[in-house]
């Protein structure tokens, strides 16, 4: 099967002969190839966001919205068959997957709302007689970059708010799991959407530069690994563009002493297992303030053998890794692990999966007594490793998260208020759980982290969204009263 790109309301090929395989990671077997865009099929796309863009900016909200609950609705009646594509090219299990169509379709909800996101200002009477009031306006077109992990609901946060505010986009998927995406261009389409709002460009490191050289793209949204989000960043950047790059991380989760363990121990499993790891927010430090670490250890252990790894379509808790090369990798992190003096409590390389053997396996691997200078700490391995860091105190807790050069999401499990609060306080990082592990907020907040989790200011949906994909504008106004006038080289004053 050939993959190709969407672009001005059609799936089209492309100039390029360059393809790239996608896999079912649950069998291994190639299913399909996708066409790797050139610089000439992103300028193609470009082009026609444009022309959609001079007429798409005029679209009254009322005509906006209409699509976007019109969208709503076919998303939502065909959730079942967009988990089933996720599932098929990613890896995640139905059930997760289904879960992440839910999280997307919550930014599309708050899209609905858009007249009451772009409400301006207004000041009468600012001076004698004149008004001042503002508003905010498209940019024009926007790309946006999107990874492999979550190939419904990362474009999910920003393609829907970007039309919303009136914009056309160029989407650029991941190469590795990009159906998802061209399902979406066809039913925003089927919506109502104008050809050439919304255009889907498949490809790699090439159509990506071109996105981020082209002078019609007035602003880039990216998630992925913190290298590529700091690239992305400094070459928008500096081709003049508005760019919001959301980075790697490595999530930790604090439990203190108080805490309920049981809750605890099934937090940990879930949020450092589901989707085989492969989220930016799952945890994947586990910080037991003593001396509890022992009986969370054993917990955790004790979930960790109940877990189905396989197929995604059997029913199983966690699916395959998306590629096998990437399989290798995080394989090779347990390896590292080991050699560093890390303890295996329980080594995922000895799953036997409930999939066909050629599948991209790794089971739940957990490794305690882990320190702070071992690779499995220090880096974002991005799979299904667990890693437990002992600590003798909150404070020495709260130092070991800051510490650390990432800050997206932590938790803290405990039933001390007090401590919780000050937690939330005096940690570092962006989106903080209290008893809640993985702390994605609700689409109308805004999604991102800090330090190198995040280049740029603007985080994703929610009021964030809005501000990144408009300009805000003030307009100073007077009608003048036929009874005044007269010339005055004066310089203006307010009286």
């Amino acid at each position: 099967m050939s993959i190709g790109h969407f672009i001005d309301g059609k799936r089209v090929g492309g100039s390029s002969e360059r393809r790239a395989d996608v896999f079912d990671p649950a069998t291994g077997r190639r299913t399909g190839q996708v066409e790797l865009a050139c610089a000439a099929d992103v300028s193609r796309a470009v082009r026609a966001a444009e022309r959609a863009a001079r007429t798409w900016r005029d679209a009254s909200l009322a005509k906006r919205t209409a699509v976007l609950f019109a969208f709503r609705e076919l998303v939502n009646a065909r959730r079942d068959r967009l988990a089933e594509v996720i599932t098929a090219e990613h890896g995640k299990v139905l059930a997760d997957a289904a879960g992440e169509v839910q999280r997307g379709l919550e930014v599309i909800e708050y899209a609905c709302g858009i007249p009451s996101a772009l409400r301006g200002g207004f000041s009468e009477n600012v001076s004698t007689e004149v008004d001042s009031y503002s508003l905010r306006q498209p940019l024009g077109v926007v790309a946006v970059i999107s990874p492999f992990n979550f190939p419904v609901m990362v474009p999910l946060w920003f393609v829907p708010v970007a039309v919303a505010c009136g914009n056309a986009v160029v989407l650029k998927p991941s190469e590795k799991d990009p159906s998802a995406a061209l399902l979406l261009a066809e039913w925003f389409a089927e919506a109502g959407l104008p050809d050439g709002v919304l255009n889907v460009v498949n490809g790699d490191k090439e159509a990506v530069d071109a996105l981020l050289d082209h002078p019609g793209v007035k602003a880039v949204s990216f998630v992925g690994s913190t290298p590529v989000a700091r690239y992305v960043h400094q070459r928008g950047s500096l081709a003049g563009k508005r760019v919001q790059a959301l980075g790697g991380a490595k999530n930790h989760m604090v439990v203190l002493p108080d805490a309920d363990l049981d809750l605890a121990a099934d937090a940990a499993v879930n949020a450092g297992f589901g989707s085989a790891g492969e989220r930016c927010m799952a945890i994947s430090a586990l910080v037991a303030v003593e001396p509890v670490a022992d009986a969370l250890v054993a917990k955790i252990a004790e979930r960790m053998a109940g877990l189905r790894t396989g197929d995604g379509r059997r029913g199983c808790d966690m699916g395959p890794l998306v590629t096998a090369a990437h399989a290798a990798k995080v394989s090779s992190y347990v390896e590292s692990g080991i050699a560093a003096g890390a303890v295996p409590v329980v080594d995922g390389r000895d799953v036997t999966p409930d999939g066909e053997a050629d599948g991209f396996w790794l089971g739940p691997t957990l490794f305690d007594h882990v320190t702070p200078q071992m690779s499995i700490y220090t880096d974002e391995i991005f799979g299904p490793v667990l890693s437990v860091v002992r600590v003798g105190s909150y404070d020495e807790a709260v130092d070991l998260v800051n510490a650390n050069p990432y800050g997206n999401g932590t938790a803290i499990f405990t039933n001390d208020g007090g401590a919780a609060r000050r937690y939330q306080h005096e940690v570092e990082v962006g989106m903080v759980g209290i008893n809640v592990p993985i702390p994605v907020p609700m689409a109308y907040y805004s999604f991102g982290g800090w330090k190198a989790s995040l280049f740029g200011d603007l985080h994703a949906h929610g009021a964030d969204g809005v501000a990144f994909f408009t300009r805000g504008k003030v307009v100073t106004s007077r009608w003048l009263d036929p009874r005044h006038g007269g010339v005055n080289l004066g310089f203006p004053t307010q009286t």
